[in-house]
């Protein structure tokens, strides 16, 4: 149960365009009254050429203590940030924002984790596998970097932004790793299948890989959350894959949203 608002409840809020799909003001919200602080996460649509001005307003609101942030805002919050972790760095992108003690945001980007996470909870170890990932923008990014983390023995990237997915790849294996390497839309011979990208949030949309010749053993994962069984998770399902979806990946996150938001030591 969410208490009531008052005067004193702290404000968070998640940024994006669109936001309907997003499904975390509910959960974070409740997850903030389980720990016992009065705050709320509330969603604001904003416009990619207003971000610059929402941004200006949130950091003199004295109430607002942190920003969630969705599509297609991760890397530009990411450059608004004075400080972020390790990780937010190397991304070049966030979608956590914390208040500084004075005033100015600190980052994190923890999609990979949620990505990697609802597959473990799924039994899937991604140690040792060969893995495709469709997107590379800010939760793609974050999600390759979550996959050489854990392991995989080669990744392969695929994204219509070659500029995007090259520098990623060219960071990716500058780690040492794994074999990071450009893919396609073909699935064949993938242990593990991510789709990091929108396609399927709107009817009609491509399914982002030839599932057709997805093998029955791999494991797909999606980051869409709405609809909540997006068409790939569907044909992925169809074909006898083991799947993970948007919400898992969302339930398996929150947690670590909600510590980050409340941690509240100004940087670290």
């Amino acid at each position: 149960m969410i208490p009531a608002p008052s005067g004193a409840t702290r404000l968070y809020v998640i940024v994006g365009d669109p936001i309907a799909q997003v499904r975390s003001p509910a959960g974070v919200s409740a997850a903030f009254a389980a720990r016992g602080h009065d705050g709320i996460l509330m969603p604001v649509q904003v416009a990619p050429t207003n971000l610059p001005d929402f941004l200006s307003v949130a950091t003199r609101l004295k109430n607002l203590d942190g920003i969630v942030v969705t599509i297609p805002h991760k890397f530009a919050c990411y450059q608004a940030c004075a400080s972020a972790t390790e990780r937010a760095h190397f991304l070049r992108t966030v979608n956590l924002m914390r208040r500084r003690a004075d005033g100015s945001w600190h980052g994190d980007m923890v999609d990979g984790l949620g990505f990697v996470g609802a597959a473990r909870a799924k039994g899937i170890d991604p140690s040792g596998m060969r893995a495709l990932l469709v997107g590379a923008g800010g939760a793609g990014s974050a999600i390759a970097l979550a996959l050489v983390e854990a392991g995989v023995s080669e990744l392969a990237i695929h994204d219509s932004a070659t500029e995007r997915r090259d520098a990623l790849i060219g960071r990716l294996n500058g780690l040492g790793k794994a074999s990071v390497r450009a893919g396609t839309v073909d699935p064949a011979g993938f242990d593990f299948v991510a789709n990091a990208t929108p396609a399927g949030m709107k009817q009609g949309d491509p399914l982002p890989v030839d599932v057709g010749r997805l093998a029955p053993s791999a494991y797909c994962g999606c980051v869409i959350t709405k609809p909540e069984v997006s068409p790939f998770i569907a044909a992925a399902r169809k074909a006898g894959c083991v799947t993970g979806t948007g919400t898992d990946m969302y339930q398996q996150h929150q947690g670590i949203m909600v510590d980050f938001l409340l941690h509240g030591d100004g940087e670290g």
